[in-house]
């Protein structure tokens, strides 16, 4: 059983006269890499969040935001009436000895200056917070289960691809017979191009040729890159998360795939082995996604 790196999770929920919105969103990546967007008063609990965030998704980009929209009648904005009313007053007195009129154009002046408005921040309420944590668990919670659905898809692709290699595997013996002949036949003709055909041993050519066919033999290649086949298949039916694992098995698929093509010296079997090498690519892009 394997799980997608991808998901997404979405809580709205209100408290407090606050409507708060909280997204998590998760992407593919190496390791786990964590992105807080959180409003300064729940700064506090951020190392908490990202332990969390660690210990459930384990791996991948992920991204959260957190939204508060407060919904009560009252603005955190208030304005410093001392501050204004001396503003106002020594504004009046300056216009006053211009002889410039003080109307409304003034007051609006002085709602700029500093100091005039000033922002009254929330402060930590720990029983609010308690109503987040619970949503934000039930977010991590709705990304794996998309990471679970997305990862039977994954499953099911990577599996095929895994067997169409295991089926192409099989299909190399009937043309293995043929390759001693083309080598035997290469050599030959290289020789002759040469004039040493009518100097050549018979007996030590053979001898010569069985080395050369054994060194070139396929059979070890064959049987390694069936049982990597058999046990990234295996890997994948465990219980346990085995998206790095099943990238070194592929590796290891690859390499045998890789020393079958260098031996081929058959143009079927090359073929076949290019079709190999298709598959695998299409399985390495799918793991670059699997938990």
């Amino acid at each position: 059983m394997i799980k997608s790196m991808t998901g997404f999770g979405k809580a709205e929920f209100e408290v407090n006269n606050k409507k708060i919105t909280l997204e998590l969103k998760a992407l593919n990546s190496k390791q786990i890499d964590i992105n807080a967007r959180l409003p300064s008063v729940y700064r506090e609990k951020e190392i908490e969040i990202r332990k969390e965030l660690a210990e459930k998704l384990v791996r991948g980009k992920v991204d959260l935001t957190l939204y508060v929209e407060n919904h009560g009648s009252e603005s955190n904005s208030k304005i410093n009436e001392p501050i204004l009313v001396s503003y106002y007053q020594h504004l009046k007195k300056i216009n006053d000895m211009l002889g410039l009129k003080t109307d409304q154009s003034t007051l609006h002046a002085v709602l700029k200056l500093p100091d005039v408005v000033k922002s009254e921040y929330d402060t930590f309420d720990e029983e609010e917070w308690l109503v987040i944590a619970d949503h934000l668990r039930k977010a991590i919670d709705e990304i794996n289960e998309f990471r679970a659905k997305e990862g039977k898809a994954l499953e099911i692709d990577i599996i095929a691809n895994t067997q169409s290699i295991s089926d192409l595997l099989t299909q190399v013996a009937p043309f293995e017979a043929q390759r001693m002949s083309i080598i035997k036949n290469r050599l030959t003709e290289s020789l002759g191009k040469i004039n040493m055909t009518n100097n050549v041993d018979e007996n030590r050519f053979e001898q010569e040729l069985i080395y050369y066919i054994d060194k070139m033999d396929m059979n070890e290649e064959k049987v390694r890159l069936e049982n990597h086949c058999s046990f990234f298949i295996e890997t994948i039916a465990q219980e346990e998360l085995n998206g790095k694992k099943l990238g070194f098995i592929a590796q290891e698929m690859g390499r045998e795939i890789n020393t079958l093509g260098s031996k081929a010296y058959e143009s079927n079997i090359q073929r076949m082995v290019v079709q190999m090498k298709d598959h695998l690519e299409r399985i390495k892009e799918q793991l670059l996604n699997v938990l």
